[in-house]
């Protein structure tokens, strides 16, 4: 049985846990202001230690700044996590970013992701947020998980995230 519970730097070390791994068939990109598919098919790894390193501090950044983070457990194993960046964005500053979600390959297709966004939005709502920004990586499987939790491609793209991961699918989830 799967648990919720808000997460705390404490759990930072738990990060490792989740396995990401996941076979890629189709991506997606922005061409010319329309969404495209591409055909890849290839096999992505579970974090190397570089990968963890940067998750890590950017658990903790978002942390210590007042975001939040909700993870979802099978017994003591952290399963999924996901963290609402604490900077408001968007030209009517009334957007928080889905800044981190993942969910273990073995525990895909529960339902843990989709609680886990609830979880985000709730909070997100509370701290006043119209919407929940989300710079989605572009595989297929994370954009149509957005989409159909009612996230569509954004016509205000955020630059700064822009820049940081240019081949993001930038998507907005109307709370």
């Amino acid at each position: 049985m799967i648990f919720y519970r808000e997460l705390s730097s404490n759990d930072v070390e738990n990060l490792k846990d989740i396995d990401r791994s996941e076979q890629i068939d189709l991506i997606y990109e922005m061409q010319h202001g329309e969404i495209v598919e591409v055909a890849v098919g290839h096999e992505c790894p579970s974090w190397n230690q570089e990968q963890l390193t940067e998750l890590k501090a950017r658990f903790q950044f978002e942390l210590n700044n007042g975001g939040k983070a909700y993870g979802a457990f099978d017994k003591e194993l952290l399963v999924g996590f996901a963290v609402l960046a604490h900077q408001f964005r968007g030209e009517n500053q009334d957007q928080l970013q889905v800044d981190l979600m993942y969910v273990s390959r073995n525990y895909r297709r529960q339902g843990i992701a989709t609680r886990l966004m609830d979880e985000l939005s709730r909070e997100a709502k509370k701290r006043g947020a119209k919407s929940l920004y989300i710079s989605s990586t572009e595989t297929e499987s994370a954009v149509n998980f957005y989409r159909s939790t009612g996230s569509v491609l954004t016509g205000e793209v955020d630059q700064e995230l822009f820049e940081r991961e240019p081949k993001d699918i930038h998507m907005i989830r109307k709370l």
